[in-house]
């Protein structure tokens, strides 16, 4: 697992409104052992860093990407060099990426308003996407349907595409979600760009259109709209809910430690400034408990997956605990097909196993509440890359990610379809 600490220095709004991360840089540390982890644990723990943790440290033998501020370059090289802790510098200027990017959507969205179609290549805003949403609906009515399941803490629907050719009878389902973590662009992408998938192939391939003869599939793109929203307009690095936190000036709470599954356990922390903060109580964020009340409400969803980026890891359950699931073996069987197929596109390799012992134990996670409420098939995806680019994947590797996920995604499904009863 790559994962990035976040040393929160900003300097003024970009462009866009956004605040600006001149001079930053990333580091790449080598963690080697259990002293190592300690030794970094210090630097993580310092005031004087201000530090925000984008993933957490787990088990030695992992790299670990950090996120590093102009000016706490001098400070944290001397740190990690009194420490013999190994580090390279993976991004130099971390503010030219953000540019790029900027540039790059501005462009394309004023093509799209001049006419253009949807760039399925480019990331979007979350007006462009619910936009695409709708069209699909209007295009395939036969197939599409958008629903809107509830009202983000920001009053931003909720809303989610159903394929489905039972003609408005209950089917068994599959949930499909993604961007429940605002700053993990490329699982939003990655979700519209199955949703045009799912249309284009209907009737097309046999797979897909076998699934869509037994079972709905429930496409949530967007999972977090306030949070994706406040990535583009002020924080890029923005991972939680906006919800306000009463008794903190910390705002939002992790989204995916918010589920009723050994809720604020291990892996998740009792401070709103957290990045892994779970929340005052269970289902507390409305943007998790619009989706629990949907499936629970529905009552016949077989399959739930979870895309997130990055790493380029399948898991299963369990988060919140070492001891396995009773359909571990069956389950990992599955992820191991799914990561097969999904290599077999372009050699993209995934780790596959339980997420406690896969990277880090995490509690109130959604694949874990999809699980413990009879949802058997649960998955989360850690789509590309390795931490190269970490949060800030090229928009030239959306359409690359989303075609070896599709193999992935289609894997599963498939063997959903086969184990209905």
């Amino acid at each position: 697992m790559r994962w990035i600490l976040f040393f929160g220095a900003f300097i003024g709004p970009s462009i866009c409104g956004r605040e600006k991360f001149f001079g930053d840089q990333v580091f790449r540390i080598n963690v080697r052992n259990e002293d190592e982890i300690n030794k970094l644990t210090q630097l993580v723990n310092s005031e004087n860093f201000m530090l925000n943790f984008f993933k957490h440290p787990s088990t030695f033998g992992r790299t670990v990407d950090v996120l590093v501020p102009a000016v706490s370059l001098q400070p944290v090289k001397s740190f990690l060099k009194s420490q013999d802790l190994e580090y390279s510098v993976t991004i130099d200027d971390l503010q030219a990426l953000l540019d790029d990017e900027d540039e790059e959507m501005q462009q394309n969205e004023g093509k799209e308003r001049s006419g253009d179609d949807f760039n399925y290549g480019a990331y979007h805003s979350l007006e462009a996407i619910y936009r695409e949403m709708d069209s699909m609906a209007t295009d395939y009515p036969d197939l599409v349907s958008r629903v809107k399941i509830g009202y983000s803490f920001e009053n931003r629907p909720l809303y989610v595409l159903k394929f489905s050719t039972g003609a408005g009878e209950r089917r068994p389902a599959i949930w499909l979600n993604a961007g429940i973590h605002s700053r993990e662009w490329i699982s939003q992408a990655t979700g519209i760009w199955t949703a045009r998938k799912i249309v284009s192939d209907h009737k097309k391939d046999p797979a897909i259109t076998s699934i869509l003869e037994k079972m709905d599939i429930f496409l949530l793109p967007v999972a977090n709209p306030d949070g994706y929203v406040y990535t583009q307009t002020k924080n890029r690095f923005w991972r939680k809910t906006r919800s306000q936190n009463l008794g903190s000036r910390c705002i939002g709470t992790d989204p995916n430690r918010n589920w009723n599954a050994s809720f604020a356990g291990e892996g998740a922390s009792d401070n709103p400034c957290s990045e892994v903060y779970h929340g005052p109580h269970a289902n507390s964020e409305v943007e998790v408990k619009s989706v629990v009340d949907f499936i629970q409400k529905h009552g016949d969803f077989k399959c739930f997956i979870d895309l997130h980026s990055y790493s380029q890891l399948l898991m299963y359950p369990y988060g919140y605990t070492v001891n396995m699931v009773p359909d571990a073996e069956e389950l990992d069987t599955v992820a191991r097909h799914a990561a097969k197929a999904l290599a077999s596109l372009s050699g993209t390799k995934y780790q596959v196993g339980p997420t406690c012992t896969t990277v880090y134990p995490a509690s109130g996670s959604s694949i874990d509440w999809a699980y413990d409420n009879g949802i058997k098939y649960a998955f989360t995806f850690e789509l590309r890359d390795t931490g190269h680019y970490g949060f800030l994947l090229p928009a030239n590797q959306i359409i690359p990610t989303a075609e070896e996920t599709w193999l992935g995604l289609k894997t599963i499904m498939e063997h959903v379809r086969d184990h209905l009863y």
